[in-house]
């Protein structure tokens, strides 16, 4: 039997040149490392976000591929890419999964584990 194994890292960073406090906006870039550990190639589809910011608040994000590819990982091949998001609030999480298709058409989820979104320097 194959095995589908995908590794998600994610790495946060606050960017206070683009965001305004006084006007409830934090901005943060996220870079995203998708390392295909299984025996089988595969290509991401579709991304599922959920973003929570300190109040409580969820946004869910649904779209087609990442930074508009939808990138086709062989055994042992890794995608990087960044992004970002926009919060309320200072501080937040993000979770989610990206859907993926191995080359036999199975369909099946790979985790991206929670990370944070903070605005403080003192916060990892």
């Amino acid at each position: 039997m194959k095995h589908h194994s995908i590794k998600v890292g994610a790495l946060s960073k606050f960017q206070p040149e683009q965001s305004s406090p006084a006007d409830g906006r934090y901005v943060f870039s996220y870079t995203i490392t998708i390392e295909n550990q299984g025996d089988e190639a595969a290509r991401l589809l579709d991304r599922h976000w959920v973003i929570t910011d300190s109040n409580g608040k969820v946004q869910e994000v649904r779209g087609e591929g990442v930074v508009g590819e939808q990138p086709y990982l062989q055994p042992g091949e890794r995608f990087e890419y960044t992004s970002g998001t926009i919060l309320p609030t200072p501080v937040g999480s993000m979770h989610g999964s990206y859907g993926m298709v191995s080359d036999d058409g199975t369909r099946f989820d790979a985790a991206i584990p929670a990370f944070s979104l903070a605005s403080m320097r003192s916060l990892h």
